[in-house]
């Protein structure tokens, strides 16, 4: 009987049969054929930084997705969460490789060995004070609808932005944004069927799904400011200042409440971007705990 390989050959397998634990091992490169070349006038380690706030948004939001993984309130609904995560982590993948390959290691390399990815010396070896992620991901997820308030938001925002970044001048990230916005349309579109069948179901339901939204709310006080760096790339055609996006997904976001039924906070004041410059809270310290607790306990492990 021939063989047939399954998941766990690709896995051993990939990386010219050198096993690994890395991200997505085994499967297709997405970007097979871009030009990876750093645009002319581009600062290679603000492109790279650039990624990283991207990048880090994925990994973290995957992060707290998967907690939900057997607590979610329905079978179809976990394994819709688990898919969810699985996209971002994708998304994480190439963005921090991309900030890897234009030599964006910060103190990781100190603590990684040679063998592992940049995307994984990234994910794994570095501190919170060295993330780029804002707050609105950190944050704990609290019940489940405040995790589908919280990914109605952040799923508005980061598609906004994608849907610009497929015209950047860095073809890497153009790339990334073109694949990325279908995957974020659907997240979006998942969220707010379950914020509408909350705030517009039973009493308890709107409770919480009110709860949820008043919640997530403050934690956008920063999300549409930008830092002196998107701002720079932004002029330069390779990023998106998210204060451009910032009346679409208002607008986006006041629709979706208004139809479920739910009372729309009042818009925090913007803030300093403290996510964005390695500013957090205990919250992400501890997430990264559990995320990065086997790949430190062995850092050369392979599959």
């Amino acid at each position: 009987m021939a063989h047939e390989e399954t998941v766990y050959d690709a896995l051993g397998n990939a990386q010219e049969d050198h096993g690994h634990w890395a991200f997505g091992t085994g499967f297709d490169e997405p970007l097979a054929g871009v030009d990876t070349t750093v645009p002319d006038g581009i600062d290679p380690a603000e492109l790279g930084e650039y990624c990283l706030m991207l990048g880090d948004d994925a990994l973290v939001l995957a992060q707290r997705l998967t907690q939900w993984i057997t607590a979610s309130p329905e079978l179809e609904e976990e394994v819709a969460v688990a898919n969810v995560a699985l996209d971002l982590l994708g998304q994480a993948r190439l963005l921090l490789a991309r900030a890897g390959s234009v030599g964006v290691l910060g103190r990781s390399r100190e603590r990684a060995t040679e063998s592992i990815p940049d995307e994984d010396a990234l994910a794994y070896f570095r501190d919170a004070d060295e993330f780029r992620c804002t707050a609105l991901v950190a944050a704990p997820n609290g019940d489940f609808a405040q995790t589908m308030a919280r990914l109605l938001v952040a799923a508005t925002v980061r598609l906004a932005v994608f849907a610009r970044l497929r015209d950047s001048r860095d073809p890497v990230l153009a790339a990334i944004a073109a694949k990325g916005v279908n995957e974020l349309a659907y997240h979006r579109d998942h969220a707010a069927r379950w914020v509408l069948r909350l705030g517009d179901g039973t009493d308890e339901s709107h409770r919480r799904a009110q709860a949820g939204v008043a919640a997530v709310w403050p934690l956008l006080d920063d999300v549409f400011t930008a830092t002196d760096l998107e701002r720079r790339l932004t002029d330069a055609g390779v990023a998106v200042d998210p204060s451009t996006v910032r009346d679409e997904v208002h607008g986006v976001l006041t629709e979706v409440l208004e139809r479920a039924t739910l009372t729309v906070p009042a818009w925090p004041a913007d803030a300093a971007p403290r996510g964005r410059l390695g500013e957090h809270g205990p919250e992400l310290a501890e997430l990264l705990e559990t995320l990065q607790s086997l790949a430190r306990q062995h850092p050369a492990a392979t599959w």
